[in-house]
């Protein structure tokens, strides 16, 4: 008889329950927790998994597409202005509008999206490495030269890691807004997130839109959590020598050039 009991109780909690996501969905509610729990294996695991695709891999093309930029115009000084310009220009150009520009070049396709999210990323974190070059104290640079440093020496080991902070700045920035411009890559074919709120009937279903954003906003969040831990860890010696001027860093990066 208890077992009957506790059969028919388990029987009527599911109906309930049932009875109250469907209500929940009929309703357009902005939470429906069981909806949540029942689709969200089959239906966000994946378009997230490639929303992260298209973030990671369009920031690193991106990052290494600005520093080489960024190296080749610390050389060259007067490429500085083209270099903003054109990155510039390509940042101005509406996302949804750059994606469809594309589509007869490239075709429909992750291909697609990533040149577009790459050429975004580009005036942010290229700005930021020339900015972070150009605010290395003088006084590391002529100490360096006194030790007998080639250009290429100073570069990499007195200039970029003094820059460190702007750099890793610029990626930040460039990551978060990627996250949210890459919601737009399902314009282009590309998939993500952004293709489970710009198709049908889900652009008006609240709780599947407060899913996704939850999901990219977490995910810029555990992005920049990340650059910030990135930072700390490849700029340990700013911390002792911060409050002592230039001269302190430059002494802290020489020990690190010299372990190296």
């Amino acid at each position: 008889m208890s077992v009957n009991l506790t059969l028919v109780g388990q029987s009527l909690a599911e109906k309930l329950a049932g009875d109250s996501s469907d209500q929940c969905i009929q309703d357009n509610g902005a939470f429906c927790f069981n909806w949540i729990a029942e689709n969200f294996s089959d239906r966000y695991v994946t378009p997230t998994l490639e929303h992260l695709y298209l973030v990671g891999f369009s920031v690193i093309l991106g990052f290494l597409l600005a520093m080489g930029m960024a190296v080749l115009s610390h050389r060259q000084r007067w490429l500085v202005p083209p270099f903003i310009g054109v990155t510039g220009v390509l940042y101005t150009i509406p996302s949804v509008a750059f994606f469809f520009l594309l589509l007869p070049i490239t075709g429909r396709g992750v291909d697609t999206a990533l040149i577009a999210l790459t050429a975004y990323n580009l005036q942010i974190i290229y700005r930021n490495i020339v900015a972070g070059l150009n605010n290395v104290p003088v006084g590391p640079k002529d100490a360096g030269r006194g030790m007998g440093m080639t250009a290429r020496q100073m570069l990499w080991k007195v200039e970029f890691p003094l820059a460190v902070p702007e750099i890793v700045a610029g990626l930040r920035i460039a990551t978060v807004s990627t996250v949210a411009i890459a919601t737009l890559a399902d314009f282009a074919g590309g998939g993500g997130l952004g293709s489970l709120i710009i198709t049908g009937s889900n652009i008006t279903f609240k709780t599947n839109i407060l899913v996704v954003t939850v999901l990219a906003v977490g995910m810029a969040v555990i992005f920049d959590i990340l650059f910030l831990l990135a930072q700390r860890r490849l700029t340990r010696w700013q911390t002792a020598g911060e409050s002592r001027g230039g001269s302190k860093r430059f002494g802290a990066a020489m020990a690190r050039s010299r372990a190296a």
